[in-house]
């Protein structure tokens, strides 16, 4: 099984993946681990992947184009 994750933090995905039931299934050739990089797939030179809420409230979403 290959089990693709794509994500901001990918060595903290790698390090939780080392535990429980998906570590012993790497560990064993069941699984295979395959980690993206969101920032890779960014289209400006900062490799911005948020952007500020629409509706003016807290927090940050994630940038679609």
């Amino acid at each position: 099984m290959r089990i693709d994750v794509v994500t901001l933090f990918p060595e903290l995905v790698e390090t939780v993946s080392r535990c429980g039931v998906v570590g012993r299934a790497i560990g064993a050739g069941i699984a295979s681990l395959h980690l993206w990089q969101l920032r890779d797939f960014a289209t400006d030179r900062h490799r911005t992947v948020d952007d500020a809420p629409f509706g003016g409230g807290p927090g940050m979403v994630m940038m679609c184009q």
